[in-house]
């Protein structure tokens, strides 16, 4: 009988299984292989799809930092409009004032206008009124003197005549001299004789006397003013005398 080899046997047997192996590991590759080779193009994009379709996951920390950003712009843009919202209210305090300023001065200034002319008129009231000095008029103490007062005379008291007129008659009458008296006519018969620069007998120059004029038949004004007085009653005027009248 042969004798039994055992360390052949093992060495033997520790090939077949190696080989074994070795076509296994073979097969296992090639399926690999083929597994790769048959996934379709489309596989990378779907699985790069749906690893950006999950949604981003954050922290509590990071989203408490993001509403801590947002709260403090918020807080800084209301500071700013309330920054903004004072400004303006300030400017238009001062504009306010500046115009009740501008105001009260010109209140001011009228009422002090006011005052003033109040003032004024007061004083004005208060104080007598000063009478404009009347200027005497001169007249020569002639005859072109006296006619002249006489004409002023009797405008005041709305006496016609004129120069020419009453001049006539006084040199018809007397020549001019107020001292003249008549001692031979029917008038100095009757023991009223005629006097003065117009010869006007007494009872005539105290019927015709004009007021303010010196009471005196001799007086060239009082004659004159007194008989021209006379004429405007009888005849119109002194001027429509020519003759003895």
């Amino acid at each position: 009988m042969p004798k039994f080899n055992l360390s052949a046997y093992r060495t033997a047997a520790t090939k077949k299984q190696m080989q074994k192996v070795g076509i296994a590991g073979a097969g296992a590759l090639s399926a690999a292989a083929l597994a790769f080779t048959v996934v379709p193009a489309s596989a990378e994009t779907t699985t790069n799809e749906a690893a950006q379709a999950q949604p981003v996951v954050y922290s509590a920390g990071q989203i408490q930092n993001v509403k801590a950003d947002i709260a403090d712009q918020a807080a800084g843009a209301s500071v700013k409009a309330e920054a903004v919202a004072a400004q303006q209210a300030e400017q238009k305090a001062e504009e306010k004032k500046a115009a009740d300023e501008a105001a009260a001065k010109k209140a001011a200034a009228e009422k002090a206008a006011k005052e003033r002319q109040e003032k004024e008129a007061s004083r004005s009231a208060a104080r007598p009124v000063a009478k404009k000095a009347e200027t005497k008029k001169v007249y020569a103490n002639n005859l072109d003197g006296w006619i002249r007062e006489a004409l002023d005379i009797m405008d005041k008291n709305d006496i016609p005549g004129s120069y020419h007129g009453l001049y006539k008659n006084i040199i018809r009458e007397s020549s001019g001299n107020p001292k003249a008296i008549n001692l031979w006519d029917i008038n100095a018969k009757n023991g009223i004789p005629s006097k003065g620069l117009l010869q006007v007998i007494p009872p005539t120059f105290e019927t015709y006397h004009v007021k303010g004029t010196p009471d005196d038949i001799y007086h060239p004004v009082a004659n004159i003013v007194a008989a021209a007085n006379y004429a405007a009653d009888r005849y119109g005027t002194i001027d429509n005398v020519n003759s003895a009248y």
